[in-house]
């Protein structure tokens, strides 16, 4: 299918039904449905289960228990960088928070407030850096903590349900800062406040974090979370925060340190969990 026309069928497609005709199907537990959907995804994406913690498709009771699979201990490592990878997948956009701006490709730019919905964490970012990691159907989906981090709020966004692969973003203004999306941010010790936002996508069943479990799908009001009170929640770098069901995009908004992103940190570039992103200059 062309461009033109892949975008002509997100614009017009019952997003919303076919996503939670796909949720319901993928969290179906009758062995004959999960494992013939299993089997024919693995085998069609080449996903290696070599990597996984459970190698054996029998292993798990649906598709959605396949889809956010866990990893071997040591399948990823992780580098000694101020900042890592969070996720498996491919880097999309990365460079400066110029006056409130993000890039989401050539000459298209949307706004830091409008994908996080905050103007005052906006501004605290205004001057930093971001970058937006797009994870495939064949990655592992599971999201971590790119540097320590305590929790400081969560907010759900309600949105439109786009496609956020690479010719969908580029094709659409805005995207990413108006589908679904779960924004999270935190405080790291010496870095400051920085910000992580899970953004959905048509067939994303659900997105969930460790400390609240799934985020209620597809509501119509935003809700926020704020965890700033006398216990903290503090992860360590390269924990896991959370996960989807089924693939998506993470863009990670740093504060405005002078940061230098690693030499194989390139738009286009397949990335890994946990490898080195950028260090302080």
């Amino acid at each position: 299918m062309s461009t033109s026309l892949s975008l002509l069928f997100q614009r017009v497609a019952p997003k919303l039904w076919l996503t939670r005709a796909a949720g319901r199907l993928a969290s179906c537990r009758q062995a004959w449905v999960a494992q013939a959907l299993i089997r024919g995804y693995a085998k069609w994406y080449g996903i290696d289960l070599g990597e996984a913690l459970h190698a054996d498709p029998k292993a798990y009771a649906s598709f959605n228990a396949f889809f956010t699979r866990a990893l071997k201990p040591g399948a990823r490592k992780l580098a000694d960088s101020d900042w890592t990878s969070p996720a498996d997948g491919t880097v999309s956009q990365f460079g400066r928070i110029s006056l409130g701006q993000l890039i989401q490709a050539k000459r298209r730019q949307y706004s830091a407030a409008a994908l996080l919905g905050d103007a005052d964490l906006a501004r605290a970012l205004g001057g930093g850096w971001f970058t937006t990691i797009y994870l495939s159907p064949r990655d592992y989906h599971r999201v971590h903590m790119p540097c320590e981090g305590r929790l400081l709020g969560m907010r759900h966004m309600p949105g439109t349900l786009y496609s956020v692969r690479p010719e969908i973003v580029q094709g659409m203004d805005g995207l990413l800062a108006r589908n679904e999306r779960l924004v999270c941010w935190f405080e790291h010790p010496l870095h400051g406040v920085y910000a992580m936002v899970l953004v959905g996508a048509a067939i994303v069943g659900s997105i969930a974090t460790t400390w609240h479990g799934q985020v209620a799908p597809h509501g119509r009001r935003m809700q926020q979370w704020d965890y700033g009170g006398l216990a903290p929640l503090r992860l360590p770098q390269g924990a896991e925060m959370g996960h989807f069901q089924l693939g998506s995009t993470v863009v990670l908004l740093m504060p405005g340190s002078a940061w230098r992103f690693h030499p194989g940190w390139k738009t286009g570039r397949t990335v890994r969990l946990g490898q080195a992103m950028a260090d302080r200059r």
